[in-house]
């Protein structure tokens, strides 16, 4: 069992053992992800380009942001589950697709 195996059964457990499984539809996951985005959006609202990077972030800011992006990610991994998508599978067949969409910059 990968890392990623253990993270969604313990999003499967965390959901059951407060009888969430009947909220967890594909719908209902998607507007949950939307929202968490929206918050990881409202994390940057403020900021300057320059004052978004790694470095110029607070600690605090730099903490708020990774909660939000693990909000987004596990989301994410649960809607994945719900419709039985390989992430990881997805994510290389969509770079595939961008390779060839997007020509790499010849300089």
């Amino acid at each position: 069992m990968t890392e990623f195996d253990d993270l969604k059964f313990s999003l499967q457990k965390f959901s059951s053992l407060r009888k969430w499984e009947e909220f967890h539809t594909p719908k209902n996951l998607a507007m949950a992800l939307a929202s968490e985005a929206g918050e990881l959006l409202a994390e940057f609202q403020w900021l300057t380009p320059e004052g978004s990077m790694a470095g110029a972030l607070t600690s605090t800011q730099l903490g708020a942001i990774k909660l939000e992006m693990a909000d987004v990610f596990l989301y994410l991994l649960s809607l994945a589950d719900s419709l039985s998508v390989d992430l990881l599978e997805a994510a290389a067949t969509k770079m595939s697709i961008n390779e060839t969409r997007f020509p790499e910059v010849k300089t």
